[in-house]
């Protein structure tokens, strides 16, 4: 299968979501999207759900690659490591939600046809995120875990704000702090 053109399917799928959302697109829509026939996107994917879940799948992918290039950057400090991971999840939601709010549909983790990958997703965040803990050595009473789950839902808090992407450094600076006990 050619990755090439199996990336024209899913940003065609993409573009076809932002305008009529999961359910009311077809694969004709995808078809037309791409200047092709129905017959030729059948090449590629399954069906329209596997067409979709692969389009979630490589958004999710692409943002944890940018949380994990984040969290391997030794070169950084903890702070910015840890906020590198959570960028990486607040600007996916925020880029999905931007482009239309039929795009956000790709991001509910309790969608028949992509929760695992959301649940997936978050999981490797907190891996991410209890790995640096972990490194970095947390304050007494506060475990890697725990200090994973907070970020975790700081950055879902903030995925509602209008402001998010200027408050993150703020929020995430500040729980950063109290985890690892250093100063600003």
């Amino acid at each position: 299968m050619g990755t090439d053109r199996l990336d024209e399917v899913l940003d065609a799928t993409y573009d076809c979501l932002t305008r009529y959302g999961v359910r009311r697109t077809t694969m004709d829509d995808i078809a037309t999207a791409m200047g092709v026939s129905r017959s030729a996107v059948y090449q590629y994917v399954r069906s329209k759900d596997d067409a979709f879940r692969r389009l979630a799948g490589r958004l999710h992918e692409q943002a944890l690659g940018r949380a994990r290039r984040a969290a391997a950057d030794t070169g950084a400090t903890y702070r910015d490591r840890v906020r590198g991971v959570l960028a990486a999840k607040l600007d996916l939601v925020l880029e999905l939600s931007g482009d239309s709010p039929h795009a956000a549909e790709l991001l509910d983790d309790k969608a028949r046809l992509f929760g695992g990958i959301c649940t997936a997703f978050t999981s490797d965040l907190h891996a991410l995120l209890t790995g640096l803990f972990a490194e970095a050595g947390t304050v007494a009473g506060i475990e890697p875990a725990d200090a994973a789950t907070l970020c975790i839902a700081q950055v879902m808090g903030l995925e509602h704000s209008q402001d998010a992407r200027r408050l993150l450094p703020l929020a995430s600076d500040a729980l950063v702090t109290a985890v690892l006990g250093v100063p600003l």
